[in-house]
């Protein structure tokens, strides 16, 4: 059982009534219950009709816009008929049964609703009892209603609420096979549960009692013909009744009938308070089945099948929708001007930097302007600081890259100097950050002193010697370095 309230309104020309139930324990019990009537200034405005309707909703159900509400269609509003169809499965009976109303009523059903419940299947089919209502009619009391903002998810025959009523709220026991008639002010009901080759369902009529002297004799009349058009493996052996008028005779009825007939208590599990702004009794179990259309998981009569199909619930996830969608729009605007604002404060911040550097730069680099991408200064810059940093740490000079060439340059000077007079042979030079350090020999010691003595006088210390001799030619392995000025 859910938690949803509901609303059960029976409507005719000109009056309703109206059963608001909700949950309570495992089973439903009525919030309010009431009846209205328009005068007979307004007996052709539904309109006028729902007016009334909502105002007196708006007294004792305050909140009945949120109820899902059913509507029970009077049974002077629409005709029933039985009618054959080929076919004993729903999905194949429900488009073609207007074919086959429109050919077993011989006439043409272009501006009627149709709705059908399956009284029985068999090898040759299945029979319908069809509901015809006037589409102009139902879309009168549809649009009334929704004016007054209710829109209801289910259209059905009265009878068929009655029957769902008497299911639901009416104990009887296993063993009987009941005929139900149920009479109210203005129309009579009958309502006969049967079995048909293993297939449960239901037979109903219904009828007008209009000015009728005595209800007993109508109902022994309608009772035979009732039965006549039973074809039941199951014969009836009790009937049931129910006059909200209180008068008829249940004994001569029996007798009438020749089967057993007992007063049916109809209304016995609802309080008297809840009958008290009702006009009749039977309206009210009409309404009350009405509001009780969710618990029916067979097939329903519901002429909004056929004819302007109930949109609430799309209307209402198409709204949802339709906010959520709206929500995420001005989530994302926001999302991207507060990310947008951050960029552009970040841009801006990054020009002042950038600003900034190519100041700093010229001066760290000598006057040097900084290169046009903002990706190359910082890499200069950093390969810079390497440099810098290798200075420091004696990997490299001062001088960087050009104090090996200013050592090369003077070994040579000094070796083309004195080569040819010393006899000078050199087989290694090595330049490093510390000094030159060369291998080589000359013809004699003597040659190899003038040798250092040229390399002094062209600005270089010969920090370390060591000398040897073999085969007649003085070897040296000397390191030196240039002169440090000032």
């Amino acid at each position: 059982m859910d938690n949803q309230n509901y609303l059960g309104i029976y409507v005719s020309r000109d009056k309703a009534t109206v059963v608001a139930v909700g949950p309570q324990g495992k089973s439903y019990s009525v919030l309010a219950a009431f009846s209205v009537a328009a005068g007979p200034e307004d007996l052709p405005n539904t309109q006028s009709l729902a007016a009334l309707i909502a105002a007196k909703c708006a007294e004792k159900i305050p909140a009945y816009r949120q109820f899902e509400a059913a509507l029970a269609f009077d049974c002077v509003l629409f005709m029933q008929h039985n009618v054959h169809s080929e076919f004993k499965d729903p999905k194949q009976i429900t488009p073609t049964v207007r074919f086959d109303t429109e050919e077993a009523l011989a006439t043409d059903i272009s501006d009627v609703a149709i709705a059908y419940r399956i009284i029985s299947v068999s090898e040759a089919g299945s029979l319908l009892a069809v509901f015809t209502a006037q589409r102009k009619v139902l879309a009168d009391v549809l649009l009334a209603l929704q004016t007054v903002g209710i829109d209801p998810v289910a259209i059905e025959p009265d009878v068929n609420c009655l029957s769902r009523f008497i299911s639901q709220k009416v104990a009887l026991s296993a063993d009987l096979r009941p005929l139900f008639g149920i009479l109210s002010a203005r129309n009579g009901y009958f309502i006969v549960p049967i079995t048909l080759n293993d297939h449960k369902s239901q037979v109903m009529r219904t009828f007008l009692i209009g000015d009728s002297k005595s209800r007993t004799d109508l109902l022994a009349r309608e009772i035979t013909m009732t039965r006549a058009l039973i074809e039941t493996d199951e014969p009836v052996n009790r009937i049931e009744i129910f006059d909200s008028a209180a008068s008829v005779d249940v004994q001569q009825l029996a007798k009438k009938t020749g089967t057993q007939a007992d007063n049916l208590n109809l209304l016995e599990s609802v309080s008297e308070q809840a009958l008290a702004d009702c006009h009749d009794r039977v309206d009210f179990a009409v309404a009350y089945g009405a509001a009780l259309a969710h618990l029916d998981k067979s097939q329903t009569i519901n002429f909004r099948n056929d004819f302007m199909p109930y949109q609430g619930k799309k209307i209402r996830i198409q709204k949802a929708l339709k906010v959520l969608s709206v929500s995420a729009v001005v989530f994302m605007i926001a999302a991207g001007l507060y990310f947008q604002s951050k960029l552009i404060q970040q841009n801006r911040y990054r020009t002042q930097l950038w600003n900034k550097l190519k100041t700093q730069y010229s001066a760290v680099m000598l006057g040097e302007k900084p290169p046009g991408s903002r990706i190359e200064a910082p890499k200069k810059l950093a390969a810079e600081l390497r440099r810098i940093k290798e200075v420091k740490s004696g990997q490299l000079s001062t001088m960087g890259e050009a104090s090996i060439s200013v050592k090369l340059t003077k070994v040579l000077d000094a070796f083309n100097k004195c080569a040819k007079k010393v006899h000078l042979n050199v087989d290694s030079v090595s330049i490093t950050t510390t000094g030159v350090s060369i291998e080589g020999d000359t013809a004699s010691r003597q040659n190899t002193l003038e040798l250092f003595e040229s390399l002094k006088i062209g600005g270089l210390n010969v920090l370390t010697q060591r000398l040897d001799s073999k085969g007649g030619r003085d070897i040296f392995r000397i390191t030196v370095e240039p002169k440090k000025t000032g």
